[in-house]
């Protein structure tokens, strides 16, 4: 209840007036079965941004951090992300993946729609960064489609740090559902997994314009950090 009074009373009808945001490819969104809508991720605005003009409620795969914080502050945003029904998800480890692919394929099996940011982080300089194939399992587990999913403008109203987003207009653009029904039976296989997230974020790549780079999110980050410790956070 509080998912629909969140996007359509409070919240939604805000981020419309605030940010205008332009809506493209919104017909690719499958009104209904389960479905798997992929995207960049830019900013924290973006949780928040794609799921109040998707008619459809989504769940999001979303970091554990949100919900373990410490303080006031802490548990506020932690009762924010459980009462909206986004799910925590462990990013530390290959046993943490498997856990995290359970639940997703969980919210898929009962026909919804499952969000997630393939790069597994926010990207701190904009760019996109290579996808990691808990995607790939996802899809071809479940064999569902694959829509992806670029945020334009959302770096620029609230990069890493910045706590008060900007107030500027952005872009949310959806592409043509991917289906990958030719690599059915195939979802153990590395290669295949590999292949099918890079045509994932290739189609991402397409819709956003960012400059790409094959490497992870997460392991850039970590080495810019170690250079820029008071800059990086």
């Amino acid at each position: 209840m509080f998912y629909y009074v969140l996007k359509y009373v409070l919240l939604g009808p805000l981020l419309r007036l605030l940010f205008r945001p332009r809506i493209e490819g919104l017909e690719h969104i499958p009104e209904e079965g389960a479905a798997i809508v992929a995207g960049n991720h830019l900013s924290f605005s973006d949780h928040f941004l794609m799921p109040a003009i998707i008619s459809r409620r989504i769940t999001f795969l979303a970091k554990a951090e949100y919900f373990t914080g410490p303080g006031l502050k802490g548990r506020l945003t932690a009762s924010f992300f459980r009462s909206a029904g986004q799910i925590p998800v462990d990013r530390s480890g290959k046993e943490a993946g498997k856990a995290a692919i359970r639940e997703g394929l969980g919210v898929l099996s009962k026909g919804e729609l499952l969000g997630i940011y393939p790069e597994g982080t926010r990207s701190h300089d904009g760019r996109l960064y290579k996808g990691k194939v808990g995607v790939a399992a996802m899809a071809l587990k479940a064999q569902v489609p694959v829509v992806p999913c670029a945020m334009v403008g959302t770096f620029e109203i609230q990069p890493p740090g910045q706590v008060v987003p900007r107030i500027k207009r952005v872009t949310i653009r959806f592409g043509e559902p991917l289906e990958f029904s030719r690599y059915a039976g195939m979802e153990n296989e590395k290669a295949v997994l590999r292949a099918v997230t890079d045509e994932i974020m290739y189609a991402i790549l397409g819709l956003s314009g960012q400059e790409y780079v094959d490497r992870y999110a997460a392991e850039v980050k970590a080495e810019q950090a170690k250079k820029f410790p008071r800059v990086l956070r």
